[in-house]
C-alpha cells in the first residue's frame, strides 16, 4: 500500500529530496574513498618503511653471524612466492599476507645468491585502525546524509508549501473568489520573514492579479446596476405612454417593445443583485413535482412534465420556480420541440430536440450577452438561471444529449 503524502507534497519534493539523497551519496562516498585511501596508503607506508628498517637489521645480523630474532630468518616457509621471487632475483621488497591467520607485513632481500631472507611485522593492529576507520567513515557519511536531507526537507517542504497556498488561492479565484489572498509574508521589499524570493514574486503577482480583476468586476457589476437603476424611470413612462396609443398594428409593436425592455431591465437587477452575493434564500418544504409543474404552467409554454420519482425538497418556492421557468424558457427560445421536463428525485432535467449548447456554454457555463448560432438573445436567462441555483445551494449543468438536444440539470438537496 502506498504512503499517503501531505497536500503540500508532490512533484517537486519528491525530485528535490531525491537530487539531495543522491548528491548526499555521492559527496560522502567521494569523500569516504578520499579519506580511506590516504590514510590506508600512509599507513601501509609506515609499516613498509619498519618492516624494511627491520630487513636492514637482519641483514647486517646474518651477515656477521649473529643469530636472528623472532620473525626472521632465511626462506621460512609462510613467505608468500611472489616476495620469494622477487628476493631470489636480488630485489627487496614488502607484501602484506596473512600468517598463521594475522595480517602481516612481510619485508624480504636476497642473501647467499638464491636464498631470501624475510622479516615478519604483525600488521593487526594497522589492519584494525583501517577497519575502526571505514566503520567511522560509514557511520559519519550516514549521519550527514541524514541531516541533511532533514534540512534539505525542512527547507524544500517550506517552499511547497507556499507554492500550494499559492496554487489553492488561484483555484478559489477561479471559482469565483475575488477576495482570495496569498499574502505571502514574504512579499514587500522588506519583511521579518526573509527577503522576497522567486516564490513571493509569483504570489504577489497573483494577488495583484486578483485584486485588478476583482476592481474590474466591481465596476462592471455597478455599470450593470446602474444602468438598469437608471433605465427604470424612462421605461416606466413609456409604458404609461404606450397605454395610451390608440389600438392598431403600430401600438402592439411598441407595446412588444417596451415589454422586453422592460424584461430586460429586471433581468440586468437580478443579476446585479445576484452578484452582490447578499441574496437570502427563504426556505421552506416543497414537493418538487407539483413545483415543477407549476413552474411550468407559469411559462405558458407546451411542456410536459414526468414525474419519476417525487421528493420534498427544503427550497426557496420562488427562487426554484425562477430557475426552471428560464431553463424551459430557453428550451423553448433557443431549441426545439417536443420539450419535457423530468422530475427523477432531487434531479430535475429540461431537455429539448434542437441543436444543442453551444461548446462555451458546455465547457464555461452561461455568459451574459453572448450567443452563438444567430439565436436571438443576450444570455441572460441562463446566467440567471445559473445565478439562483448557487444561492439555493443546487448544482446546475449544462450538457448535450448524445442524439441531439440541450440537457440541462438541476440537482437538489433531499430533505
Amino acid at each position: 500500500m502506498r504512503p499517503v503524502l501531505p497536500q503540500w507534497s508532490g512533484t517537486l519534493a519528491v525530485k528535490a529530496a531525491v537530487f539531495i539523497a543522491v548528491m548526499c551519496c555521492a559527496l560522502a562516498a567521494l569523500l569516504g574513498v578520499l579519506v580511506h585511501v590516504q590514510v590506508t596508503n600512509q599507513t601501509v607506508d609506515q609499516a613498509r618503511d619498519q618492516a624494511l628498517q627491520r630487513l636492514t637489521q637482519a641483514t647486517e645480523r646474518y651477515e656477521a653471524g649473529d643469530t636472528l630474532w623472532r620473525g626472521a630468518g632465511v626462506d621460512p616457509p609462510e613467505l608468500p612466492r611472489e616476495l620469494r621471487d622477487l628476493a631470489v632475483a636480488g630485489d627487496r621488497g614488502t607484501m602484506v599476507a596473512d600468517r598463521a591467520g594475522r595480517p602481516t607485513m612481510w619485508a624480504a632481500g636476497p642473501v647467499d645468491g638464491e636464498r631470501a631472507l624475510a622479516v615478519a611485522v604483525d600488521y593487526s593492529q594497522q589492519a584494525r585502525t583501517i577497519e575502526g576507520l571505514d566503520r567511522a567513515i560509514l557511520w559519519s557519511s550516514g549521519l550527514a546524509i541524514g541531516a541533511t536531507l532533514l534540512v534539505g526537507a525542512f527547507a524544500v517542504t517550506r517552499v511547497t508549501r507556499r507554492l500550494h497556498t499559492t496554487a489553492l488561492v488561484a483555484r478559489r479565484i477561479s471559482a469565483g473568489d475575488l477576495d482570495a489572498r496569498v499574502n505571502d509574508p514574504r512579499t514587500g521589499p522588506r519583511t521579518k520573514a526573509g527577503p522576497p524570493d522567486e516564490v513571493a514574486a509569483v504570489a504577489a503577482a497573483l494577488d495583484s492579479m486578483a485584486a485588478s480583476l476583482q476592481g474590474k468586476l466591481l465596476a462592471e457589476q455597478r455599470f450593470t446596476a446602474d444602468v438598469a437603476h437608471e433605465l427604470r424611470t424612462p421605461l416606466t413612462g413609456l409604458h404609461a405612454a404606450a397605454e395610451l396609443l390608440p389600438p392598431g398594428r403600430p401600438t402592439e409593436l411598441v407595446r412588444d417593445r417596451v415589454a422586453a425592455l422592460r424584461t430586460l431591465t429586471e433581468d440586468l437587477l437580478e443579476i446585479s443583485r445576484l452578484d452582490t452575493g447578499r441574496e437570502r434564500v427563504e426556505l421552506d418544504t416543497e414537493q418538487l413535482g407539483p413545483l415543477a409543474e407549476r413552474a411550468v404552467r407559469a411559462a405558458g409554454s407546451d411542456t410536459e412534465v414526468r414525474v419519476v420519482r417525487d421528493v420534498s425538497v427544503e427550497t426557496d418556492r420562488r427562487r426554484l420556480e425562477r430557475v426552471l421557468g428560464n431553463l424551459v424558457a430557453n428550451a423553448h427560445k433557443h431549441g426545439r420541440a417536443p420539450v419535457v421536463l423530468t422530475v427523477d428525485g432531487p434531479v430535475v432535467t429540461v431537455r429539448d430536440h434542437g441543436d444543442g449548447f453551444p461548446d462555451y456554454l458546455v465547457a464555461h457555463g452561461p455568459q451574459r450577452f453572448r450567443t452563438e448560432g444567430g439565436t436571438r438573445g443576450h444570455g441572460l436567462g441562463l446566467t440567471i438561471a445559473r445565478g439562483q441555483a448557487e444561492v439555493l445551494g443546487a448544482r446546475l449543468e449544462f450538457a448535450n444529449a448524445p442524439d441531439g438536444g440541450a440537457v440541462a440539470t438541476l440537482e437538489l438537496a433531499a430533505e
